[in-house]
């Protein structure tokens, strides 16, 4: 086994251990892994060794790898995505984790029409409240997905997406991804048209067993599969 897949086995081993604890199987927590400044084959290479979702931070990266990744994977845009951005990947993404604006609401809507589909979106709640971070305030998103809800209807929310501050000791995280949480029980009890919160995504690298812990069923890891990596380029 390469290192690659050695790295995919411990996660896997922690996601089990961690779902356990919240009366969940490994199979209720999608691993989607982060190929953020990796190449194509070190992605064919982790789709080999049992990855069934990737996610990209850049549409252009989504474009330049996208016919060089085996086909039998699922693709998400897991990063700030422009409107103007949406027509270069609305046939290729499976799902976008970062709908925060009823600007890109209405890109999206428009291009899903185009190409006789609904496209799938996670609202993307900025949970942590840092100006760093995209997203929605939390006291904001409620309002936010009746109006995609009642005014898009090309576009079906399937959850909210999120990222706890950064810390050295990721039990400081568990009151964000709790807060996120709680959000999505309250969106879920109010049955809005095309929205269901069948995904929470949280969790990455250095927090995804305490994210598991608290609801999560769907973590963003990039650095634990595929080690550190240079971001400047």
């Amino acid at each position: 086994m390469s290192v690659i897949g050695e790295n995919i086995a411990e996660i896997k081993k922690d996601i089990l251990q961690n779902a356990k604890k919240t009366g969940r199987a490994a199979e209720d927590v999608v691993l989607i892994a982060v190929t953020k400044t990796v190449e194509a084959d070190k992605m064919n290479e982790a789709i080999r060794e049992g990855i069934t979702d990737i996610g990209e931070n850049k549409v252009q990266e989504v474009l330049r790898k996208y016919d060089e990744v085996e086909k039998n994977v699922r693709w998400h845009l897991i990063g700030s995505l422009q409107s103007n951005k949406v027509k270069y990947i609305i046939d290729k993404v499976d799902l976008i984790h970062s709908l925060d604006r009823i600007s890109l609401a209405k890109e999206i809507d428009k291009r899903a029409g185009e190409n006789g589909k609904i496209m799938d979106c996670l609202v993307q709640v900025n949970i942590s409240q840092e100006d760093s971070k995209h997203g929605i305030a939390k006291e904001d998103v409620v309002e936010f997905i009746r109006t995609v809800s009642s005014n898009y209807k090309n576009i079906r929310i399937l959850g909210l997406m999120g990222m706890a501050s950064f810390t050295e000791e990721p039990e400081e995280t568990r009151a964000y991804f709790k807060q996120l949480k709680d959000i999505s029980i309250q969106i879920e009890g109010m049955n809005m048209e095309s929205v269901k919160m069948e995904y929470l995504s949280m969790g990455m690298s250095n927090d995804y067993r305490i994210a598991i812990q608290e609801g999560s069923n769907m973590v963003r890891i990039g650095t634990a599969i595929f080690g550190e990596r240079n971001y400047e380029s």
